[in-house]
Formats: structure tokens, sequence, C-alpha cells
């Protein structure tokens, strides 16, 4: 039986944040893994990638598009653990592109589905 914690060997071609599906599994630089996809943050009209929504067994977390090392057909691989995944937040305290990110996946957390 596979380790489903575990990145597989070949998560398959590089894809585009375009197709990436909700619920792609979301692997660390070490193979463990964060997560799910939740969400995909983006800018579809100017083609700009922000980040990721996460579903993490801690609640959501945020990996910003700098954060995320690859996004392939069968996962995703960001360059840190769960647990420096930021929590998305309504009052983010800096005005930086994180803190852009963070608002933006609240904002989706919260919106009526």
């Amino acid at each position: 039986m596979p380790d489903t914690d575990s990145a597989p060997e070949d998560l398959g071609a590089p894809q585009s944040f375009l197709v990436l599906a909700d619920g792609t599994p979301v692997y660390d630089r070490a193979g463990d893994r964060v997560g799910t996809v939740a969400h995909v943050l983006a800018d579809d009209k100017q083609d700009i990638f922000h980040g990721l929504v996460v579903k993490t067994g801690d609640g959501h977390r945020y990996a910003s598009a700098d954060q995320i090392d690859g996004i392939y057909a069968h996962g995703v691989i960001v360059a840190v653990p769960a647990g420096r995944l930021a929590e998305p937040s309504e009052n983010a305290a800096d005005d930086d592109s994180l803190a852009d990110g963070l608002r933006r996946a609240w904002n989706w957390l919260v919106q009526p589905k």
C-alpha cells in the first residue's frame, strides 16, 4: 500500500496554475504531504498567479507564488514546511505582497460558497 503522506516519485509533467485543480496534493521539498489545494488565487484576466489556499490538518494556509517550487500534473511542491505557511487573515499587518495574498485568501475563505 502506498504511503499517502509522502510525494510519489514522479508528480508528472509541469502544469500551469490555470489548470490546477482543487484537491491536488501539496508537498514540501522533503516530500512530506502538507495538504491539498483548496483554491488558486490568481488574476486570470492579467494572467497573474498570486498563490494557493492550502487545506492542511491545522486549517487553511496561504502559500504565496514565491513559495511554490513547482506545479505538476499530480501535485504541487511548496518551498516551506506546512507549519511555516501563513494563516489567511483579514487584517494582515504589512502592506507587502504577502499581506495582500493573506487578505485575498481570507476573502475567498469567508465568501459564500
